[in-house]
């Protein structure tokens, strides 16, 4: 018997856009027409805000990723924050200060999802950041870009309004208070997003940004601003991955340890420990390492529990 075939075209998957802003249980998607529309989603969809979608009656089709960035919160659960994106820009300043290892586990995330990190230092107009700016620049200098800047009075904007306008997604990220939207405000002040005051007894920022969203910048590129999160936990990051993406042993992981499986804590023949004691590598950064290697490592002990 002869199977007639169908010839006829498959449906259009409907007009493509992305998603600019995500509000829970609906989307806002922004199409190459310029249209922006509003899409309910449920809550556990999945989409986030950079997602290249295909809509059609009031369905999403999510197309393929080319990035996605990914963390763990507090209770363990794995977060997607933002999808095809090139640069990760982690905001911090001296006040409030950013919590122990969230800069590292920041840039360590931001390689293993194919990202460029840079340091964004807010507030460099108020008293007290000299200190706090140098012992950053002595600690990340040449291993990834450091802007220093001030969303009050504009000073270093200009170098980094014109890094971000190379054509990049960018993704700001940083805790509560360090003045984020204040940053976007200040790059892009059509936007005038509502920013608040630090809390003066923890030195402890309120959360004014509750919806991701994603922004054109007047010089070019994209900028996406998030609600800030005081943890930064690491997913998809095996103990024996971390030292390959953790920043300032790029030197060592050239030289190669003697051991193949080497952790980097006892093993005779590490190129880390060497590095260590030749003082190429700080105690201090070696401290940071051990204590994100201790917390991976437990989460791979619970993990093999379960199972």
């Amino acid at each position: 018997m002869k199977i007639k075939q169908n010839n006829s075209p498959s449906p259009s998957p409907g007009p493509k856009g992305v998603i600019v802003a995500h509000h829970g249980i609906a989307v806002d998607i922004l199409f190459a027409s310029g249209e922006r529309r509003k899409v309910k989603v449920k809550r556990r969809a999945g989409h986030v805000v950079g997602d290249n979608v295909a809509v059609q009656d009031q369905r999403l089709t999510r197309l393929p990723r080319k990035t996605q960035l990914c963390r763990r919160d507090s209770r363990g659960s794995v977060r997607i924050i933002g999808a095809n994106l090139d640069v990760l820009g982690v905001v911090i300043s001296h006040l409030p200060l950013p919590t122990p290892g969230y800069i590292d586990q920041a840039i360590v995330a931001a390689r293993e999802a194919d990202l460029t990190p840079i340091l964004v230092i807010n507030k460099k107009d108020l008293e007290g950041s000299e200190p706090f700016i140098a012992k950053i620049r002595n600690t990340y200098t040449g291993i990834v870009d450091i802007f220093a800047v001030s969303s009050s009075t504009g000073e270093g904007l200009d170098e980094l309004t014109l890094f971000l306008g190379q054509g990049f997604r960018s993704f700001f990220v940083g805790i509560t208070g360090v003045g984020k939207s204040s940053l976007l405000n200040a790059i892009c002040p059509t936007l005038d997003l509502q920013i608040g005051r630090l809390y003066e007894a923890g030195k402890r920022g309120c959360n004014t940004t509750t919806v991701s969203t994603l922004h054109s910048l007047p010089g070019g590129g994209e900028l996406v601003d998030t609600p800030g999160f005081n943890e930064f936990g690491l997913v998809d990051i095996s103990t024996e991955d971390l030292a390959g993406y953790f920043p300032g042993f790029e030197d060592a992981m050239e030289s190669r340890c003697r051991f193949r499986d080497c952790r980097h804590r006892t093993e005779p023949g590490c190129a880390v420990l060497q590095l260590v004691e030749s003082k190429k590598i700080t105690r201090e950064r070696y401290a940071t390492y051990l204590a994100i290697f201790d917390q991976l490592e437990a989460g791979e002990a619970r993990f093999k529990t379960r199972r």
